[in-house]
């Protein structure tokens, strides 16, 4: 008998999880409603079979899991929407998808998925069997549409959203990009100058200057040109980033330490204002896709605050779940984490008023969508002068540096 992970609150509210036997995913449920629980989660245990080792070959090569990913992920529940929504059985429209994909990752996922449920498990079961390729808010929603029997439509809204998400990541990896590569070259200029220009204008001064004092400036850019020419100071200064490098990746796996990097990204200058627009919009968008596809509350925060991107975010939707959880409605606690705009948390309460949050949560969503592009191309355009104003202070501090000794040079001369 298959064993699954449930997450359940009882009639005070507390929260319990745990591993429970049964027949199917309805059995399960069932059997914690009988005992005085109320299941938000219930998914089966995935058992990792060890790959059998061939006779005669002391080699094993395992390559994981095969997983879907991305645009594939898109285009498979878009496909798979339209099949249904034609007519085709569920199992029939899988293999369809299976015997025309290219990407051996989807056929292989669509295989053991249809083999599933010929197996006698439902669709959400099959999918949860493939944690790496369906996300718990793609697996809740495909439980919902089952239980509504709207499963073609909750496809297509899938789709439908993990469309517009791709498209705002799009948008802000963008925005991050062309600061960087401008980094990279005003970077790489630096570095050719400190390391071939420089020291040979230190040589002349040398020769010229006899021991005569250079100005500030002109020694601070000497010591910067000499630890990076010099292997000893210059692997020292490598190590030293390469050590803050670990910290700070190391930090960012803690849950403290996710928390107080996601913050200052949350608050920079410049790229502050899309990072938090990006999220609200996610935000929205997840939770409503969620609670319009028949997803508990409860469960929609749950979801809606693992995929949330950001620790500060995510606790601040912690904090929601918890108020909600007691009986509050979700604008109160939203308005006291501080976090979401004054705009936000109105049309939060509106939707809590006429019964319409889920279509009010879309439109929040759509406002925002349009934030980050004002956002993106506000960027753009101060990014570029500001580049220009870096590179100029950088090359111009360099110069400055090494033309002050050669007006002492000529003034000698003269």
């Amino acid at each position: 008998m298959p064993t699954f992970q449930y997450l359940a609150t009882d009639a005070s509210g507390k929260e319990k999880k745990g591993k429970v036997e049964g027949a199917s995913h309805e059995e399960v449920i069932n059997s914690l409603k009988a005992q005085g629980l109320y299941p938000t989660e219930v998914k089966p245990v995935v058992v990792k079979k060890k790959a059998a080792k061939k006779k005669g070959s002391g080699m094993n090569f395992n390559l994981g899991p095969m997983v879907i990913k991305g645009a594939d992920l898109t285009l498979v529940t878009r496909q798979l929407a339209i099949l249904l929504d034609a007519g085709l059985p569920l199992i029939r429209a899988l293999k369809t998808l299976s015997a025309q994909s290219k990407n051996p990752a989807v056929t292989s996922v669509l295989d053991k998925t249809a083999a599933s449920i010929e197996g006698g498990v439902t669709f959400s079961e099959a999918l949860a069997q493939h944690p790496k390729s369906f996300s718990d808010l793609y697996i809740n929603m495909v439980r919902a549409g089952e239980a509504a029997g709207a499963l073609e439509l909750i496809l297509d809204r899938l789709a439908t959203f993990m469309e517009k998400a791709a498209k705002i990541r799009s948008k802000v990896k963008s925005a991050m990009m062309y600061p960087m590569v401008v980094m990279t070259i005003a970077l790489a200029i630096t570095g050719a100058l400190m390391v071939f220009i420089v020291p040979k204008f230190a040589q002349i001064f040398d020769d010229l200057l006899k021991g005569k004092p250079l100005p500030e400036i002109t020694q601070f850019v000497m010591a910067i040109s000499d630890t990076m020419v010099d292997p000893k100071r210059g692997g020292i200064a490598l190590a030293i980033m390469i050590v803050i490098a670990i910290i700070y990746i190391a930090a960012g796996k803690t849950p403290r330490g996710a928390y107080y990097i996601d913050k200052m990204k949350y608050n920079a200058p410049l790229f502050g204002p899309i990072i938090s627009k990006s999220t609200i919009s996610r935000f929205s968008r997840t939770l409503g896709t969620l609670m319009s596809s028949g997803v508990a509350v409860l469960n929609a925060l749950n979801i809606v605050k693992e995929t949330a991107g950001n620790a500060v975010v995510s606790d601040a939707i912690g904090k929601v779940h918890a108020a909600v959880k007691e009986g509050e409605g979700i604008a109160g606690p939203l308005r006291q984490t501080n976090i979401f705009p004054e705009m936000v948390i109105s049309m939060v309460e509106v939707g809590e008023e006429t019964g319409k949050l889920s279509e009010m949560m879309d439109k929040i969503a759509e406002t925002y969508d349009d934030e980050v592009d004002n956002a993106v191309t506000g960027l753009t355009s101060m990014i570029e002068p500001i580049m220009i104003v870096f590179l100029a202070v950088v090359v111009g501090t360099i110069v400055i540096a090494l033309f002050l000794p050669l007006l002492s040079i000529m003034d000698s001369l003269s």
